[in-house]
């Protein structure tokens, strides 16, 4: 090694050691996470992918409420999550990750029971938080009868039907949250939604499949599947058909939309 490969490398070290928080933008680069992926479980272009379609038996959702700004579902995922509710008879629904509390709103439609968790408000201010966006957790959901909103540690819950993670999406996050649904919330027959598994429905997000390979048991693999034209991971109940990943997309299937735009209550102070 050259003295100047030398000399750089000894001021990035130096720079770790006073700003830890480097080694951790490091770790989170989406190529260190690729290679890990490809190394441990050789899945170089994310999971085998099924369609909407395949997984819900339905080709019609009717989704509200859906604001479409930053930090929330595509109009996909919501569909996947409540054509899964709708095929589970009773189906007792629960979400790590409430935001605007527009994904438990859709699902209280269709659930029959409904548990959505977030940060209590003392820890969301700890991690600096502002005001205006504390509120706003839980707008679309607080009202609602079949919705209980709770604040704190997932682990004493009852077994549930189907569960979407969708918290923290870093890989220490995801996989402390996978591990503890998997250790107290699920049986034989639970289906379980990872969001975020892409940024975006062509491009995998390899921290967060990382986490979530390395947070079920291996027996449980060949059941993860990504669900086309989403943002979102699935565990199902059974193993099904499905094809390889392959981007771009042809689009062998399209969306039809009807929107109607509908006033909340405002901000309030």
């Amino acid at each position: 090694m050259s003295q100047s490969k030398i000399k750089k490398a000894l001021k990035a070290l130096g720079l770790i050691i006073r700003k830890p928080v480097l080694l951790n933008r490091v770790l989170s680069e989406p190529d260190v996470w690729k290679k890990y992926v490809v190394k441990k479980y050789n899945l170089p272009d994310g999971l085998a992918v099924v369609s909407l379609e395949q997984v819900t038996g339905r080709n019609e959702f009717e989704i509200e409420p859906m604001t479409f700004l930053d930090g929330g579902s595509l109009p996909t995922d919501l569909a996947l999550l409540k054509g899964l509710a709708l095929c589970i008879r009773d189906c007792s629904y629960f979400e790590i990750g409430t935001w605007r509390g527009e994904s438990v709103a859709n699902l209280a439609k269709v659930a029959k029971e409904c548990f959505t968790l977030c940060l209590t408000e003392g820890e969301m201010k700890k991690r600096g938080m502002d005001e205006r966006s504390i509120r706003m957790h839980g707008m679309f959901s607080k009202n609602l009868p079949n919705v209980i909103q709770l604040r704190g540690d997932s682990r004493y819950f009852n077994y549930l039907s189907l569960i979407f993670i969708d918290g923290d999406h870093h890989y220490n996050f995801v996989l402390k949250d996978t591990m503890k649904v998997f250790k107290h919330l699920v049986h034989e027959k639970t289906i379980v939604v990872w969001h975020d598994y892409g940024y975006h429905p062509e491009e995998v997000r390899f921290e967060v499949l990382a986490a979530i390979l390395d947070g079920t048991d291996k027996r449980l693999h060949p059941r993860i599947y990504h669900v086309a034209h989403t943002k979102c991971a699935v565990l199902l109940d059974t193993e099904i058909e499905a094809s390889d990943p392959l981007f771009p997309v042809w689009p062998e299937t399209y969306f039809e939309m009807k929107m109607k735009v509908r006033k909340s209550e405002g901000e309030k102070e």
